[in-house]
């Protein structure tokens, strides 16, 4: 019977709760192999990449940060299309990563998806940079008598644009999965060590962000938007070479197939065999064996939750008779199965994902907004409202710092020496975004209190909530990243990981589309609204509260399907 694919039973040992925390590789380990005591793995090649994503970030946001003001003031655009020229290649950029990822997974495994990526991205800069150098009419002229740009000045300068875009997915698609690879999950000193490179990749992408915003843009501005682009250009060509020459110390994981073949074979698998009756033991259902597989291959463990799945691995006693006739779309194994179930697991996970981003999202618009209407004086300095977000990330380095060497090892004492899972770390970010929302609604109340006695509020007075949601930010973002490409199945590294990062761009659509019915709708029930352009004749706090009231319910139900959650459990067979 075990040549015929059965299970065979097996006594297994849990192993997600264990000590050291970790829960993103929970294995079910039925023998001690010798094999399995991997070493651990050195910082070598994650070094690499973690200066690849500097260079990279670095990079893109030299494009990002200033492309309105280029294509308004150079390109002559209107207001209104450079405004949704700019949106649309945002939009591009962050779902060009979800088809990288399925490409990745399926066809070129995440070194070579990388490797062509920033191909891409090198050919794309250097004709962004072209199109920059070519003369233009001057800038900021009267747009009505301004001259059109010639029209390859045009082709050039939007094609590279796209090719960036589309280059910057990919890599963003597959570099961190690619990073997360070079470390063993069978090897405890491993764990901790991809948890630290989950945030140090993080501060990497802060990293290009404040260097973009500091010395890139003023190049652009003060200096040449060529030699500005020609800055992303070299970022880019430093990076391909840098990848190029690490070459032959990173670990590769070779792509398995189409991970979206699998879940539809088990829907369909699970839909004809409707009819069957599931066998009270699980060992009964259908895993692949074969003689030629390696003694410490990995398989899923069999779970009880959406057990109509399940259907889609039993063995009649048709296909016992008839193996040859087993079809994948009629059979499947347990880990198909169960790599479906973790999806559907991690969708509400996912969802409340998207609500915590548009609450985060508060800091690039209505924060900025706040900010604008305080007292920006402090002493003999003047604070504009935007640098706060500078100051934003610099709390989140700090966080992440504390959270390593601080909070972590203190939970120790209450959990007997246990650390925080990473379910409970994503807790503890959406508690302080809720925090932080109310916060931002008590300082909004205030500020309007002191308008009416003709008094400015201090703009210092925004720091608590941007200390806030920095922590958020660290205890959200980053452990949630970190928590799907853990509880990925092997095929689908780089898809979730894509889907993590999908969250951010769909807070900000959420968020925009919030601000813009609660904007006309409360403009229409009672003029001038809660959000008018004069922000002291309205009421933001009221906004705030709304966002406070939203991030509670997102807390207590993703506390209700982070306790339901069943952690993904390997299983070794001898």
């Amino acid at each position: 019977m075990e040549e015929g694919g059965l299970r065979a039973s097996i006594l297994v040992k849990d192993d997600a709760t264990s000590h050291d925390g970790e829960e993103s590789q929970s294995l079910l380990e039925v023998c001690q192999q010798p094999e399995l005591k991997s070493r651990s793995s050195d910082w070598k090649a994650p070094a690499i990449i973690l200066g690849l994503e500097c260079l990279e970030s670095m990079a893109f946001n030299g494009i990002a940060m200033n492309l309105v003001v280029y294509i308004h003031s150079v390109l002559h655009g209107s207001v209104a299309s450079s405004a949704s020229t700019v949106s649309l290649w945002f939009g591009t950029s962050f779902f060009v990563p979800i088809l990288g990822a399925v490409i990745a997974d399926t066809y070129w495994g995440n070194y070579k998806t990388v490797l062509i990526s920033f191909t891409i991205y090198l050919l794309g800069a250097v004709l962004i940079t072209v199109g920059a150098s070519i003369p233009s009419t001057p800038e900021f002229c009267n747009l009505s008598s301004c001259p059109s740009p010639e029209g390859t000045q045009n082709a050039i300068f939007f094609s590279g644009l796209y090719l960036a875009a589309i280059g910057c997915g990919g890599a963003r698609s597959a570099l961190l999965p690619l990073g997360a690879d070079q470390f063993n999950n069978e090897n405890s000193l491993d764990m901790q060590k991809r948890r630290d490179f989950f945030s140090l990749f993080y501060i990497c992408v802060i990293f290009g962000l404040i260097t973009s915003g500091t010395i890139v843009v003023w190049v652009q501005e003060n200096v040449s938007w060529a030699i500005g682009y020609g800055i992303v250009t070299t970022c880019i060509a430093l990076s391909l070479v840098g990848f190029v020459v690490g070459t032959p110390i990173f670990r590769r994981r070779e792509p398995s197939g189409s991970p979206v073949k699998s879940i539809l074979q088990v829907i369909v698998a699970a839909c004809k065999n409707m009819s069957l009756e599931l066998p009270a033991d699980s060992s009964f259902l259908y895993e692949a064996t074969s003689k030629n597989t390696h003694d410490n291959e990995l398989k899923l463990a069999h779970t009880d939750d959406f057990r109509f799945l399940d259907r889609a691995a039993l063995i009649s006693d048709l296909r016992l008779d008839n193996s040859s006739c087993q079809s994948s779309w009629s059979i499947c194994t347990v880990t198909q199965v169960e790599e479906l179930k973790i999806l559907i697991r991690l969708l509400p996970v996912w969802v409340t994902g998207v609500f915590f981003s548009a609450a985060f999202s508060q800091m690039q618009t209505t924060f900025i907004q706040q900010g604008t209407v305080m007292n920006t004086k402090l002493g003999s300095f003047s604070i504009p409202p935007a640098s706060l977000c500078s100051f934003e990330v610099v709390c989140v380095t700090l966080w992440v710092l504390l959270a390593k060497k601080v909070i972590v090892p203190a939970t120790t004492w209450f959990t007997s020496g246990s650390e925080l899972t990473q379910l409970q770390r994503i807790g503890i970010g959406r508690v302080l975004m809720f925090f932080t929302m109310a916060l931002a609604a008590i300082l909004e109340k205030k500020r309007l209190e002191s308008v009416q006695h003709g008094e400015l509020l201090s703009i210092v007075w925004q720091v608590p909530q941007y200390i806030f949601i920095a922590g958020a930010e660290c205890f959200g973002f980053i452990t949630q990243l970190e928590f799907f490409h853990g509880q990925a199945p092997d095929s689908m590294k780089s898809i979730l990981t894509a889907f993590a990062l999908l969250t951010i761009a769909l807070g900000n659509y959420l968020n925009s589309a919030m601000i813009t019915v609660v904007s006309r709708v409360t403009r229409a029930w009672h003029s001038p609204g809660w959000i008018p352009d004069d922000l002291n004749e309205g009421h933001l706090d009221y906004f705030y509260w709304c966002f406070a009231a939203i991030s509670f319910v997102n807390l207590i139900a993703y506390i209700y399907f982070a306790r339901k959650y069943k952690l993904k459990k390997f299983v070794i067979q001898c």
